[in-house]
Order: structure tokens, then C-alpha cells, then sequence
């Protein structure tokens, strides 16, 4: 099965809310599934971004399951799982656009294709990626707060001062709980291979 396949078989399988099929159809019509997840780094190829969302689901439902043990999903639902790890970076659909650059090699200098960012609606990183669910979907209080704060220190809002991720993690497991996993996708499962 592939990261696409895949993908949309967790999605219909645990995200049943109101809006979930509507955001199912604005996924499909859009680069979510084409887009990488990276201009150079982790899953930095067609299809990267879909298939670091699976890795994400999966190390966050590895996780949650091993703080709680058996009965984890008493306290966080499965569909808050699937919702968290699919959708965080949904900042990232229509951001990356191809194009070329020089790059020397043996002596010479040869174009190859790459993504550079080209963001259609900047408006942030996790909390675009909660606009945009929100626009089809209700969250949770403790999936808005997981995802809008995803990127932990990496943040620039963190990196500029601002110290709301130390609350968010303080006051939603949740929230802490798909950064790391977020990091262990990125970083264990993916590194930075190309294709």
C-alpha cells in the first residue's frame, strides 16, 4: 500500500466528525498528496509530505499507547490520534513549488530540480495548519493546542521569546506527545533521504 493509500484509509477509518469528508475532498483536490514535506531535508520528494503525515500518525499512536498502556484511548481518542498525526502539516499544501538550481558538480555546473517556497497563504505554521482544519472541521481544545504547537522549540514564536509552548506542553500531553513524535519521524524514520 502506498503513503496515499494508506493515508486515507486511517483518515476513513478513525476521523468520523462533521467536516471530515469535506476536508477528505479538499485534500484530494489539492498538492497534499503531490507536495513534499521539505525543500531539502526529510521526505524532500513528490509525495513526501503524505507519507511523513503516516509516519507522524504512526509514531504519535506508538506513543500514546505506550504512556497509557491498554486502555489509552480513555484518555486520548483514537480519532484525536489520526486527527493530530494526518493534519499537522496541512500549513505545507500549496507552499512548495519546483523549479531549478545550479549546483557544481565534478567541475561543472549542472541545473537540477528542486522546491523552493513559494507560500500562498502565509499565515504561520501549526497555527495554519489549525486554520485550515478548522475551516472544515471542529477541533478539540487539546488537538487545536497539539497541532499549533508541533513545532516545540522550533517555532518561531518560541524562538522569538514568546514561552506559550512551555504552557501548551505543561497543560496538553497531547501537545507534547506529537512534537516528539513529529521529531522521530523526521529525524529516526525518514532522516534526510531523497529519492
Amino acid at each position: 500500500m502506498d503513503a496515499k493509500e494508506e493515508f486515507l484509509q486511517i483518515f476513513d477509518t478513525y476521523i468520523c466528525r462533521e467536516g471530515a469528508q469535506e476536508l477528505r475532498a479538499y485534500l484530494l483536490r489539492s498538492d497534499f498528496f503531490t507536495a513534499p514535506a521539505s525543500m531539502r531535508y526529510h521526505c524532500a520528494y513528490d509525495g513526501g509530505l503524505c507519507e511523513h503525515s503516516v509516519n507522524t500518525y504512526k509514531r504519535l499512536l506508538r506513543n500514546v499507547s505506550g504512556e497509557y498502556g491498554e486502555e489509552w484511548e480513555k484518555r486520548v481518542p483514537h480519532e484525536s490520534v489520526a486527527v493530530c498525526g494526518l493534519l499537522h502539516d496541512l500549513c505545507k499544501i500549496d507552499y512548495y513549488k519546483r523549479d531549478f538550481r545550479n549546483v557544481k558538480e565534478d567541475g561543472a555546473w549542472v541545473r537540477k530540480p528542486c522546491y523552493v517556497r513559494e507560500e500562498a497563504l502565509p499565515f504561520g505554521h501549526g497555527e495554519k495548519s489549525v486554520y485550515i482544519i478548522q475551516s472544515f472541521l471542529r477541533l478539540t481544545r487539546e488537538e487545536a493546542v497539539a497541532i499549533d504547537w508541533h513545532m516545540g522549540g522550533f517555532d518561531f514564536r518560541a524562538r522569538g521569546g514568546d514561552s506559550s509552548v512551555s504552557d501548551a506542553y505543561c497543560k496538553y500531553p497531547l501537545a507534547v506527545f506529537l512534537h516528539v513524535s513529529d521529531l522521530e519521524a523526521t529525524y529516526i524514520d525518514e532522516k534526510r533521504r531523497q529519492r
